[in-house]
């Protein structure tokens, strides 16, 4: 992909993030190190909701990752388990 701008070579080249903007195009930020998403789309430390009842639409718990290892871990045990 070759862009027009006065941005140096390595920056050039760099993976972009690629996600979907509100205009329906695709992000040419920079990945941030390690991810694939820039950091305004996901490539932070920290990004993301916050985990259990601090997060938005939390009701009632019954598919927090805990729960669901636990229901796992019980049909184990009844020898339900997949």
């Amino acid at each position: 992909m070759e862009r027009n701008t006065r941005e140096p070579e390595s920056l050039r080249l760099t993976p972009r993030c690629g996600a979907t903007t509100r205009a329906g195009t695709l992000c040419m930020r920079p990945r941030a190190k390690g991810r694939t998403r820039c950091r305004l789309h996901g490539g932070a430390a920290g990004s993301g909701a916050p985990k259990g009842e601090r997060h938005g639409q939390y009701k009632h718990g019954r598919y927090t990752a805990e729960a669901v290892e636990e229901r796992r871990a019980i049909a184990e045990l009844l020898g339900r388990g997949k």
